[in-house]
This record gives structure tokens, sequence and C-alpha cells, in this order.
């Protein structure tokens, strides 16, 4: 099946601006970490900026809240994206007042990729620490979100064209 033909989460092609993403660095708990989201001349999202340890800091991320979409007969989240050889996470939430997020890491290559990640395979976690609850089973998503955090001092960069089930 192509991503034409099942449920897209969201495609950066199809919009004209990146408003419909948040970035929410570590500066909620004082880190000083930055970032930015924005459209290439490609018409790709682009998250980037620099995560730093100081002041308790640590990690950026960026999400999108959508209306709740039924994932009950999808096995499989795709993502087209293309990073700078740094281990990302991908996080997914049931619903907006859920607390925890559903998380699977991934590696990029630094080449344009695909990934392929099953949704049974997310995790719940809270604030850093695996739950002690089974993983995704839902029916629903109603957020997704990118965030970086491996504990060092580095500049990032991933660029986003689509996201999508299967």
């Amino acid at each position: 099946m192509t991503p034409q033909t099942n449920p897209v989460i969201y495609d950066f092609s199809q919009h004209s601006t990146s408003d419909a993403w948040h970035v929410v660095n570590d500066g909620v708990m004082g880190g000083l970490s930055k970032a930015k989201i924005f459209l290439n001349t490609k018409g790709n999202g682009v998250f980037e900026g620099f995560i730093t340890t100081e002041n308790n800091g640590g990690f950026s991320s960026v999400k999108h809240s959508f209306a709740k979409k039924n994932v009950s007969n999808y096995k499989t989240v795709l993502l087209r994206i293309k990073g700078n050889s740094k281990t990302f996470q991908f996080r997914i939430k049931e619903s907006l007042d859920q607390v925890h997020s559903f998380i699977q890491e991934f590696q990029t290559s630094g080449d344009w990729e695909t990934l392929s990640i099953p949704l049974e395979s997310f995790y719940p976690s809270f604030r850093g620490n695996t739950l002690n609850m089974p993983n995704f089973n839902g029916a629903f998503i109603e957020e997704v979100t990118f965030l970086i955090g491996n504990k060092k001092k580095e500049f990032f960069t991933l660029e986003i064209e689509r996201i999508w089930l299967e």
C-alpha cells in the first residue's frame, strides 16, 4: 500500500506553514536547550536546534495534536524522515488528557528513510521513567511528538516529510 491510500497523520507537503506543531524545550524545567520547527524550500518540516544539559536541561520536542484518529485497524506507524545520525523518540498519546506517552526510539542514518514502527512496540513512559503498564494497544491517537534527549550537548536536525499508518 502507498501512503496515499493509508490514513495520514501529517504530511508537511499538504500545509503552507508548520503552525500545527508546537515546540516544547526543557525550559519548562529550567533548561536552556533551544529548537524550532519550520518548512524548508522542499516543503518538509525541519525540527532543529541545540540540546544542552546545563541548568538541568537536556531535551527538546515538537508535538502535533489533532482530532482523535481511530487506529484500531492499523498495526504500524510509518515515518518518512531524514536526521543527522542522532537518536530520537517518536511518541504517541491516545488522548490529550493522558499524562504519559507511548514511546519508541529510532536512530537516524543521515539519509532519507522510511521507518516502520509497530504500534504494539510503543512502551509507556512519564518524565523519562518507563511505567509498569502494557505497551500501546489503544484504538485512538490524538497527539504525536518527536523528542530528542540523549543526555549530552548536541546539535540536531530532523527533516520530516510525512507520518502515516499502515
